[in-house]
């Protein structure tokens, strides 16, 4: 569905509504699919990467986030893989930056290079950091990440602070048997840094001999126990995702939890992903998509058929991402590097 704009803003695209009348106002992109980390449920341990030639260039990142904030776009979060790993990506931060109708450049990261980059992310124009911190151990660390250190990371969470940035957030999967006891940890560790975090349910995607639901833990289960310790008041904050948040009472810090099990959150959906292959996926969970990469290179000077499959693709969005943990095998075959953390 096309929503057409006033007479006033004749000269503005129209803006993208999909078949059951969600305003989709936030892009995922990702913009490599290679990592540093290889995460357990993120990746497999060994991976395939793409051919370059078959992954966006930085320009063609750039110009579609520009189409897109033309089509109402506000929000845009570059993700990976780890997108600090992809060469000159400083480049594109600053392109996107200068955008005058976009709220929000976010970004995704698995912390290890922002020692090095945070001050200039931040120059960029990037408002808000998620950095990815499963463990507070460093050995088990190791273990989720299978190559990761877990001290790199720490500094670059205060590198992030000392330049200024207000607003971060750690992102956790928790898992049963491997970092399920490390949640009070966890936020007491946010409630010291005076940052946010979130907890994100495990989604059933990539490895057929990954049984998700044998490591799966509830963010149901997870709110209840943290209600036991901390005094959490419950709010009605929004960054725009997914994720429903707590105050943890005198204290700067709000615990978010994305639930894609136990508390479906599809009715409110407001984005589509964009992998680094130029493939818009309009749900995580599902396979329907436009491929955009042939779209940008047959016409490198006339952003109208790109345009033109991008409203197309509203009529394809799917209701819901219908996960269940019952299957046998993995909901979608397509590891969460592929499509973007």
């Amino acid at each position: 569905m096309i929503k057409k704009v006033p007479n006033s803003a004749q000269n503005l695209q129209p803006k993208l509504t999909d078949q059951f009348g969600r305003a989709i106002d936030y892009i995922r992109l990702s913009i490599t699919d290679r990592c540093d980390f290889r995460c357990v449920y993120c990746m497999a341990e060994e991976m395939t990467f793409l051919p370059r030639d078959e992954v966006l260039s930085l320009e063609e990142c750039a110009r579609l986030v520009k189409i897109f904030v033309g089509l109402g776009v506000n929000k845009v979060r570059i993700t990976g893989g780890e997108p600090l790993v992809r060469k000159n990506a400083l480049w594109l931060f600053e392109e996107i930056g200068k955008l005058k109708n976009l709220n929000e450049l976010v970004l995704t990261t698995n912390g290890s290079q922002l020692e090095k980059q945070a001050q200039d992310l931040k120059n960029a124009g990037v408002k808000r950091i998620n950095i990815s911190v499963d463990s507070l151990d460093a050995a088990r660390f190791k273990k989720i990440t299978r190559t990761g250190e877990l001290d790199k990371v720490l500094r670059g969470i205060q590198a992030a602070k000392l330049v200024g940035f207000e607003n971060i957030k750690l992102n956790t999967v928790l898992m049963r048997g491997m970092n399920d006891d490390e949640a009070l940890s966890l936020v007491n560790f946010a409630i010291a840094q005076s940052i946010d975090i979130s907890f994100i349910e495990e989604m059933p995607l990539g490895d057929v001999n990954h049984i998700r639901e044998s490591t799966f833990c509830s963010n149901e289960d997870t709110l209840k126990m943290l209600k036991s310790e901390y005094p959490l008041i419950a709010s009605t904050e929004t960054t725009g995702g997914p994720a429903r948040y707590w105050r943890v009472a005198n204290t700067d810090t709000k615990i978010g939890f994305i639930s894609p099990h136990s508390h479906n959150f599809c009715e409110s959906c407001n984005r589509v992903r964009i992998t680094c292959k130029g493939e818009l996926y309009l749900c995580l969970g599902q396979e329907d998509k436009i491929d955009l990469m042939p779209l940008l290179r047959k016409h490198p000077d006339d952003d109208q058929s790109i345009i033109d499959a991008i409203l197309a693709s509203m009529a394809i969005k799917p209701k819901g991402h219908d996960f269940d943990l019952r299957r046998a095998a993995p909901a979608v075959i397509r590891f969460m590097s592929h499509t973007g953390g």
